[in-house]
């Protein structure tokens, strides 16, 4: 089972991506990550993580057009791919499975 379940902030980098849609770059995906989340975030993690889920088929990239504002360079965009959403909906259906489990006595007073 390893290497197919998504990791925490895997799942984190998968949701940017899927939110992002046409937008979807290394530092803009940091960007939204530390709006959404408050968390700081490292560009190179962010990086790592990208590899290993494009290595798992669940994000593809593709290189954008040269601009003048990047010094020619251009930008990688990246993509859910189909296997990517199937992921993702099988953990929000664990999850959702899971909170269902909880008795509301738990959350008593903060809710």
């Amino acid at each position: 089972m390893k290497g197919t379940n998504l990791g925490e902030f895997e799942e984190v980098v998968l949701l940017t991506i899927a939110s992002l849609m046409d937008e979807a770059y290394s530092v803009n995906i940091v960007d939204e990550i530390e709006k959404v989340t408050g968390r700081a975030t490292k560009l190179g993690v962010v990086h790592a993580v990208l590899r290993r889920l494009e290595d798992k088929g669940y994000i593809s990239s593709d290189l954008g057009e040269p601009t003048r504002e990047r010094g020619g360079r251009r930008k990688r965009f990246f993509k859910i791919s189909h296997a990517g959403k199937v992921s993702l909906l099988k953990a929000r259906e664990q999850r959702d499975q899971l909170w269902s489990t909880i008795p509301d006595v738990v959350f008593e007073g903060l809710i």
